[in-house]
């Protein structure tokens, strides 16, 4: 594996999690894998676990770390191709880019989406941008329409509890007073899809995902009945697609429930965090024992890990 920025980036992902159980089982086996290779984390935007995580999971492996934030340690970038840079932005992003790579052996990229402009979110401009000119592999901490880290994260958190039958993965809306973005919703349908579960997707009218990320998935527009059997509850936020970056409506009667949860299979309940109770998820579900979020949490260091992994036996 070179990059690290969807599913496609991944050749084998059987192999990929059994990488993620052997470092979960041991951490530090493989504690001299990264001496004398340095990972660059450069984050756009604020973050907690990716963050720690990252930093943890590259030290298990013997790694130095750089982390940088763009917006208050670094020159404004400029990204357009031929640009005339005699306004504000005094760096291009070719040549900062090339010079982070020429520091770091692997670059960790988080970047947001501008919930303005559709067309040029889904192109990815920052992602690929480093991808193309830094000369190193990249891992997507967060992209504008993508959360791989945190899907496989939630794969391998899954299979932790995978039932004694064929399970049903729900993935759920829920109400947020701010608009966020669709990549968390995106990638866990992206790396639901391919998997032996019953993936249902539950959302109002009017937050439909792009069709590409939805796949094969049942989508309904009732909650209630998407939760019935289910073995796998993950809530999530997102803003709308078709009338892009917008909160069509409050819709707070789908905060997830004690008495929604009741009509599961005893699902666990899962969510990326950072989470709002009572606009998301109910004190009463977060602090039951069907909640694994931070168990799920705690796994971002085992998802990072294996990543890194996989990367330095690639690049020797």
């Amino acid at each position: 594996m070179h990059h690290f920025t969807e599913l496609a980036d991944v050749p084998d992902l059987p192999h990929l999690l059994e990488t993620a159980k052997t470092v979960a089982q041991s951490p530090f086996s493989l504690d001299t894998l990264g001496r004398h290779k340095t990972l660059g984390l450069i984050f756009f935007n604020s973050s907690l676990r990716t963050r720690l995580s990252s930093q943890k999971a590259a030290r298990n492996l013997g790694m130095e770390v750089i982390v940088m934030n763009v917006s208050t340690d670094g020159w404004q970038l400029e990204f357009q191709d031929g640009a005339i840079m005699n306004q504000g932005k005094a760096e291009h992003i070719k040549d900062a880019a090339a010079v982070m790579g020429s520091y770091c052996d692997i670059l960790g990229v988080r970047s947001f989406p501008s919930l303005t402009d559709r067309d040029a979110d889904y192109a990815e401009q920052v992602l690929t941008a480093f991808k193309k000119y830094s000369g190193v592999p990249v891992v997507s901490l967060e992209s504008a329409t993508r959360h791989p880290l945190q899907s496989l994260t939630d794969v391998f958190t899954i299979q932790s509890h995978w039932p004694d039958h064929r399970p049903k993965v729900v993935l759920t809306w829920a109400p947020h007073p701010r608009a966020l973005p669709q990549a968390v919703a995106n990638s866990f349908a992206e790396w639901m899809n391919p998997l032996d579960v019953d993936f249902v997707i539950t959302h109002p009218e009017g937050y439909e995902l792009h069709a590409d990320f939805v796949g094969s998935a049942t989508v309904t527009h009732d909650q209630r009945a998407a939760f019935e059997q289910a073995d796998f509850i993950y809530a999530k936020n997102w803003s709308s697609y078709s009338e892009y970056g917008q909160i069509l409506r409050a819709d707070e009667e789908w905060m997830v429930t004690a008495e929604k949860m009741a009509l599961t299979r005893q699902a666990k309940f899962m969510h990326c965090l950072p989470v709002r109770r009572n606009v998301v998820v109910a004190d009463e579900v977060m602090d039951s024992a069907q909640n694994i979020t931070i168990e799920q949490a705690g796994n971002r260091v085992v998802g990072m890990q294996a990543v890194l992994v996989e990367i330095l036996q690639n690049i020797g």
